[in-house]
């Protein structure tokens, strides 16, 4: 039977091919406003093409993951049919994402609310995302529990999201792209074609080792050159701050999912820049939002790459805020205190650090599999652990009595 398809054109990919409940799925409202989430937050005010959205990400690694799936369907581990739960979860996969992307979802972590993945549950199975779904004949439950890594078929889980993910090869190369930094350039036809299933894990031939080995690499240097960067951050720092002083004002609280889908950067941006003044902390949030708007962003006055060795990283940051105050005679509410953290290798679905790789060989109709620490693996050994960045912010205005307060606190030297 002919299939009605819709062909997008993307940078990245050329063409993704979309179809059925899928272009159902992208003209939904739901979906659309994904078109309003910039990929990278803050990023465009230190590298300007970084305007990207979650939107083309998750047309992205839908195409990347049906890439995997059609391996894999090749070596007749999976069917048809899975190829297109795995297309529709990885289309989904992104959809809980709040303004701002994983900003948004500290400051309500820290506020003890829902994480994305949980509000892209309630997105699927409680709106008309999941009615869709159902009516074009494929349970939304399944297809919900494969999105956010909670398959049966662990294989089908690290399609989506971990080390060997079609959502890690998108964002490297989109991200690589739209920024220009020239750190993310990786192999991902090679490596999905060279997937294979071990003992329901996924699973990499031998001979592609060399791309997973690049593809990591790749991602050290765009944390170290581009999510990591100091002005990235910096303009990080100053969204989560105006956002967490206005949170109650901005009704952030208690927000149904009627009011969450229609949250973007911008209404966020308006609401910051707009917001009363009647209180101490609602001021500073105007302040700071505006100041970000115009781009006058905080200064970086200290930085120290941490190792696990580092008895710093057991300094609280509220302490260490505290004495760089006193010490600089700067009020501690212009004194920011950023420690960016993440696992050098990429968790594994069940948010764990990915400890191991499985890499097979084929000997004539025989193939052989063996499970390697990835601390074998030269290139990506000397990456395992954490990548772990303390920096001190202030505004422009207080830059040198910071600087020579955390110097003397800390040690070392400045950013």
């Amino acid at each position: 039977m002919k299939q009605n398809y819709l062909d997008i054109i993307d940078p990245i990919h050329d063409f993704v091919r979309t179809y059925g409940v899928e272009i159902k799925i992208i003209d939904n409202p739901i979906f659309q406003r994904l078109r309003r989430i910039r990929q990278l937050s803050g990023a465009h005010l230190t590298y300007p093409g970084a305007q990207h959205t979650r939107f083309e990400h998750s047309l992205g690694v839908m195409h990347i993951a049906s890439q995997a799936g059609q391996a894999l369907q090749e070596k007749g581990i999976i069917n048809s049919g899975d190829i297109e739960n795995l297309r529709i979860a990885a289309l989904l996969h992104d959809i809980g994402h709040g303004p701002f992307s994983h900003l948004f979802e500290e400051v309500a972590q820290r506020k003890k609310k829902s994480s994305h993945e949980q509000l892209g549950r309630d997105l699927i199975l409680k709106t008309e995302i999941g009615d869709l779904i159902s009516k074009s004949g494929f349970n939304k439950k399944s297809i919900t529990k494969l999105a956010f890594g909670d398959s049966k078929l662990q294989f089908m889980n690290e399609i989506i999201s971990g080390t060997l993910s079609a959502d890690i090869m998108d964002y490297l190369l989109r991200d690589g792209y739209f920024t220009g930094a020239e750190h993310a350039k990786i192999d991902h036809k090679r490596i999905t074609q060279s997937l294979d299933v071990y003992q329901k894990k996924l699973a990499l031939e031998k001979s592609a080792l060399y791309s997973f080995e690049s593809m990591m690499h790749s991602r050290y240097q765009m944390f170290k050159a581009v999510y990591f960067h100091k002005t990235v951050r910096s303009a990080e720092v100053m969204l989560l701050e105006s956002i967490r002083l206005a949170y109650d004002e901005l009704g952030l609280s208690s927000l149904s999912l009627d009011d969450f889908i229609l949250l973007s950067d911008e209404y966020i941006l308006s609401k910051l820049v707009t917001l009363p003044t009647h209180t101490s902390e609602l001021r500073r949030a105007k302040k700071i939002a505006q100041d970000y708007q115009n781009r006058e962003l905080f200064k970086c006055v200290y930085e120290r790459i941490l190792t696990t060795k580092d008895q710093i990283s057991k300094i609280k940051t509220s302490q260490l805020k505290k004495e760089l105050s006193k010490r600089s005679k700067v009020d501690e509410n212009e004194i920011f205190v950023d420690s960016s953290i993440t696992p050098s290798i990429p968790l594994s679905p069940s948010k764990k650090e990915s400890k191991s790789l499985i890499l097979v060989t084929k000997d004539g109709n025989k193939v052989l599999a063996k499970e390697i620490p990835i601390s074998q693996i030269p290139l990506v050994s000397t990456m395992s652990g954490f990548m772990n960045i303390l920096r001190v912010y202030t505004p422009r205005k207080n830059r040198k009595k910071v600087e020579i307060a955390a110097k003397l606190i800390l040690g070392g030297k400045k950013s």
